[in-house]
């Protein structure tokens, strides 16, 4: 994969990391505000807490399996078109769910989270 396609793949996952962690704190912000009876300052460090670690360790999961599979794997950038693609996300959300599983356990036995 050229200097120039990692570059665009990395670029791409990091817009797409900031994108999920607004969208992120934005739903953890409405539901925890109303339930908790927070001012707005209070509730939006509660949402912060509550999805920061979760969304890291699940990206953690998806992207270092992606990775593996466009950088050793395939050696190529995978695209949407492809049936491989969509064979790799599987694998990758699955080890994303493995990743997040236990911070959320902790994060839900600590208080910060609520359970569903």
């Amino acid at each position: 994969m050229s200097f120039y396609n990692r570059n665009c793949l990395l670029g791409s996952w990091i817009i797409d990391y900031i994108f999920a962690f607004l969208v992120g704190i934005f739903f953890q912000y409405f539901s925890i505000k109303p339930m908790k009876k927070l001012s707005p300052g209070k509730a939006l460090k509660a949402a912060l807490k509550a999805d920061s670690l979760s969304l890291g360790f699940w990206q953690l999961g998806m992207y270092g399996w992606m990775a593996i599979a466009f950088f050793l794997i395939f050696k190529q950038r995978l695209e949407a078109n492809d049936d491989r693609f969509w064979w790799m996300m599987q694998i990758g959300m699955l080890l994303g769910f493995c990743t997040a599983f236990p911070i959320n356990w902790w994060l839900i036995k600590k208080g910060i989270k609520e359970k569903m």
